[in-house]
């Protein structure tokens, strides 16, 4: 392992996904920060790996930051890993990498396992271009918000497979807002990835937002959305992101919003919504 700060992929499930080369910066670190010590830990003692271990997680990255920088001043051996797959992805780590970098501090990095990436060649949706969102916002508000800005830089070109992790308990809600917001496009969920109830979904966004909502999800999720059709309705397209739009703003707001998302004339899209909402001027 080289001196400096490595960030080492682990496994997203199965333990003995993870290469050699991981294994061995493992046993070599002088540091190893984990964003859950006992997490990390199932993963060292499944490989026989003896390793001093920290935690660094998004409640205390910037206190650790400074310690961590002047042990890599030292010439110390630090491996940076996440609960699972590559480190900062969705995980903690990036204000420390963007800190070493900046007092050229030598940051290098071990390849491995990455539940997007991985979900993406099982879905059968077009593997590029992609996207990757993270996780959506937490409130319906927020998150229809955010997808409407999305549907709106799709109009404004945009065509790619869009992909994002979330939480179980959110699964069939978040997928509710997908299918109103992006409308009936392919889609998938994968869950469970490499672990031994791994399953990958397919079928369209109302179809997938049915079968959830009437099954609960369990385990760690990606869902995926393939790029808008190539030949679309402009109008349908409108309603859309207007109906989308009303559910959580006033009309004012949500013609706005949906003005500055598409770039058509504000009198086109406040007299679609007088027509949705059924109010005169």
């Amino acid at each position: 392992m080289p001196r400096g700060l490595v960030l080492v992929s682990t496994p997203i499930g199965n333990l003995a996904d993870i290469s050699a080369r991981a294994l061995s910066a493992l046993r070599s670190a002088d540091l190893v920060l984990c964003e859950d010590t006992r997490t990390t830990a199932r993963l060292l003692t499944a490989h026989g790996v003896s390793a001093r271990t920290m935690a660094l997680h998004e409640h205390n990255e910037d206190g650790r930051t400074t310690q961590v920088l002047a042990l890599l001043r030292e010439g110390k051996r630090i491996a940076l890993v996440s609960d699972a797959g590559t480190p900062l992805v969705s995980d903690p780590g990036y204000r420390l990498v963007r800190a070493a970098i900046a007092e050229g501090l030598p940051v290098s990095g071990i390849p491995g396992a990455n539940a997007a990436l991985l979900a993406l060649t099982l879905s059968g949706l077009p593997p590029h271009p992609f996207l990757f969102l993270g996780f959506p916002p937490p409130r319906q508000a927020a998150r229809l918000a955010a997808f409407t800005a999305l549907r709106g830089a799709e109009r404004a070109g945009l065509s790619a497979t869009l992909i994002w992790y979330e939480a179980p308990h959110r699964l069939a809600e978040t997928l509710a807002d997908l299918a109103q917001s992006l409308g009936d496009r392919p889609a998938a969920i994968a869950r469970e990835l490499t672990k031994r109830f791994e399953e990958v979904r397919r079928g369209t966004l109302p179809e997938l937002a049915a079968h959830y909502a009437t099954n609960a999800a369990r385990g760690e999720i990606v869902i995926l959305a393939g790029p808008p059709p190539e030949q679309e309705t402009p109008e349908a397209d409108l309603d859309a992101l207007l109906s989308a739009a009303l559910t959580s703003h006033s009309l004012k707001e949500a013609v706005a919003q949906v003005t500055a998302a598409t770039g058509l004339p504000r009198r086109q899209v406040y007299a679609r919504a007088l027509a949705l909402t059924g109010r005169e001027d």
